[in-house]
């Protein structure tokens, strides 16, 4: 009812975004007013008073850098405090569309929406309205419901705001961050709150598939195409057809690789080895990697034009060094789960406890925070666990840590760094490749050039 009687102005330079919205809301409320130019909003606001203001975070200036958008909220919010200003975003300006919220909107929408979701967003920026005199910016969560991310951080919350507003939609997400940050958990989060929850969820770890397997494991083979294919086999992509499809370390793959990738990107089908006839697919892509692919791209080991593939929104997870009291949250989870699964009353941390785990750098990041807990949880005895019960990895003990500091050569620090990862994942290759950020083949020239 309130929609029906409400005033909507919006606010975008581009006429088909207006002509679309006033064709989908003149039935739905009173007023409809739309503007192409912002520099009138003032007179506008001065003329008329409206319930909801769409605003565009863009619009045709010589910056056109969301930047536009986060000035005419501000001049909004000094004429009108009371109002209620919904951001219309790209997916490429979400962060700057998060900070807009921050800064006094209402909330935002991205382009190109479902016009469900305009309306619900309308709908509740009203009933809260009508409830109070400011709107208030929805609240940002410290958890992701019914997943297992936790976090109070500043930086975590506006992750979580994130994934709230990218889940819902089909665009492919990149997640950056450093190995043990919780990748993987992030991207789970994602389908479970998509509109293809219902669907599969499959992850492929296609740094750790050799050239030979990558195709088969991602694209299929049909009986016959090689000695061992006895039988047809659907790859990964046809089996998360309709749900989502999550590659891990896609920084790892090879130039021959990222070309297969992305031609079944770009023809949305896969075509079996050893088949003729393509299979059309329907799936939702994310991918994840712990190393910069544009500096790979730079230096042309990564293409770039793959990389506008699965970045349309990119979510990148700080390390845990950079989460302060988040440390103390999720080791009190750990206990929690660990005393659960080792039948032992759960443990309090001591102060000591409390101050040696806020003053470690965490190498290994969440992961390394969860097993220590583990450990210390199995180990201790008294009902507080205290700073001598909590045990780090080994392979970051005082002299290696030393040995990094002092150490000024670029090529001892190296040599030092990968003889250390090879220790933490007992020789095996793969694992330290993959901790390191680089390939398998590059990690033998150094292991040789090191004599290591």
């Amino acid at each position: 009812m309130l929609l029906k009687k409400a005033s909507i102005l919006i606010v975008d330079d581009d006429t088909d975004v207006l002509t679309a919205v006033r064709l989908m809301l003149r039935p739905q409320v009173k007023e409809i007013v739309t503007e192409k130019n912002p520099d009138n909003i003032p007179l506008l606001l001065k003329q008329q008073s409206f319930d909801v203001i769409l605003l565009d975070m863009n619009f045709k200036s010589a910056l056109n850098t969301g930047n536009e958008g986060l000035f005419w909220l501000r001049k909004i919010k000094e004429l009108k405090s009371e109002a209620a200003v919904i951001m219309i975003t790209a997916y490429g300006d979400i962060d700057l569309a998060i900070r807009s919220v921050k800064e006094g909107a209402f909330d935002f929408v991205v382009k190109p929406w479902h016009n469900e979701k305009l309306l619900s967003t309308l709908h509740t920026a009203l009933d809260r309205k009508a409830n109070g005199a400011k709107v208030p910016a929805p609240g940002f969560s410290k958890a992701v419901t019914g997943s297992e991310l936790l976090g109070e951080s500043e930086v975590m919350q506006d992750i979580f705001f994130k994934i709230s507003k990218v889940a819902p939609t089909d665009a492919n997400i990149l997640i950056l961050g450093e190995n043990g940050t919780g990748k993987e958990l992030i991207a789970k989060a994602i389908h479970q709150h998509s509109l293809r929850a219902g669907k599969p969820f499959i992850k492929v770890d296609v740094g750790a598939l050799t050239e030979s397997l990558f195709e088969t494991e991602l694209f299929g083979h049909r009986k016959g195409a090689f000695t061992d294919a006895r039988e047809d086999r659907a790859g990964r992509f046809e089996a998360a057809s309709g749900g989502t499809i999550f590659l891990d370390e896609i920084g790892n793959i090879s130039l021959h690789q990222q070309s297969k990738l992305l031609s079944v990107l770009q023809n949305r089908q896969v075509i079996r080895v050893g088949a003729n006839e393509p299979t059309d697919i329907d799936v939702r892509l994310l991918c994840a990697t712990n190393v910069s692919l544009a500096e790979m791209a730079n230096e042309a080991r990564f293409r770039k034009d793959l990389i506008y593939r699965i970045n349309t929104v990119e979510i990148t997870v700080p390390p845990l060094r950079k989460r302060g009291h988040d440390i103390l949250l999720l080791a009190r989870h750990f206990t929690t789960v660990y005393a659960s699964k080792y039948m032992k009353p759960v443990p309090e941390l001591s102060k000591p406890a409390q101050d040696k785990l806020l003053h470690y750098q965490y190498p290994g990041n969440v992961r390394e925070l969860q097993y220590a807990i583990e450990r210390a949880v199995i180990m201790a005895d008294n009902p507080a666990l205290e700073a001598a019960d909590i045990l780090f990895s080994p392979i970051e003990s005082a002299p290696a840590e030393e040995a990094l500091v002092q150490e000024t050569n670029l090529e001892e620090l190296e040599k030092v760094t990968i003889n250390r990862v090879l220790q933490l994942h007992s020789g095996n290759l793969t694992k330290a490749a993959k901790e390191l950020g680089i390939t398998r083949t590059a990690l033998y020239r150094r292991m040789n050039k090191y004599g290591l």
